[in-house]
């Protein structure tokens, strides 16, 4: 009888080095399943459209690789939202030359404006004006005023888009319409809308009757 077991014992002592690995296994897993999840990252969370910071009776230019001044933008109170990279500016008043070096000026209640100011969306009685201009080898270009609630402005572009009902006056001559597209750099213009026009007449020849 007391062999018998001592061989149940060998036996046993045989299979314990398995048998322990095999609880350390099922230990480490039920471990892993019930560890508490870890918190969400302070940095995961998502953005706030809130500003990060105000300026207040400020301007921002800039200038091109030859130090050439090529925008300024102004206003009494601008508020920066970090999530956009975007200006929000009160008073807004807006200032830009071509490459050519057409003047354009631009005034609206509100504007906002992206971080280098090569485009800029204005609000509430919206002006921009294009300074008349002759370039080398061209036609002599009239002055050229866009009016409106909204005008939406490409900079460097040279464009103006407006879904809201604007005023363009183009030296004596008055357009309005319902939503517009202007590329000055296509010389193209699309009025839509309900579309009225007023056109004076041209100024005689010199010597004419």
């Amino acid at each position: 009888m007391t062999q018998a077991w001592r061989r149940v014992g060998d036996r046993f002592s045989l299979y314990l080095p398995v048998l322990l690995m095999g609880l350390l296994a099922l230990g480490t897993w039920w471990l892993v399943r019930n560890a508490p999840q870890p918190l969400p990252s302070a940095t995961s969370k998502a953005a706030v459209h809130e500003p990060d910071y105000f300026m207040k009776d400020f301007s921002i230019q800039n200038y091109d690789a030859t130090g050439r001044l090529r925008s300024r933008i102004e206003g009494t109170v601008a508020r920066h939202y970090p999530d956009t990279d975007t200006l929000e500016i009160d008073n807004a008043r807006m200032f830009s030359v071509s490459p050519e070096g057409r003047i354009t000026r631009g005034s609206a209640l509100r504007a906002l404006s992206n971080g280098d100011g090569s485009e800029v969306q204005l609000f509430g009685d919206a002006v921009i004006t294009r300074a008349p201009f002759t370039a080398p080898g061209r036609q002599p270009q009239p002055q050229l005023q866009f009016e409106g609630e909204f005008l939406h402005v490409w900079v460097n572009e040279e464009r103006v888009r407006s879904n809201k009902p604007v005023v363009l006056t183009r030296d004596k001559d008055r357009f309005t319409a319902d939503s517009m597209q202007y590329d000055n750099l296509d010389m193209v213009l699309k009025l839509q809308g309900r579309v009225h026009g007023t056109i004076q007449p041209g100024r005689p020849a010199a010597g004419s009757r």
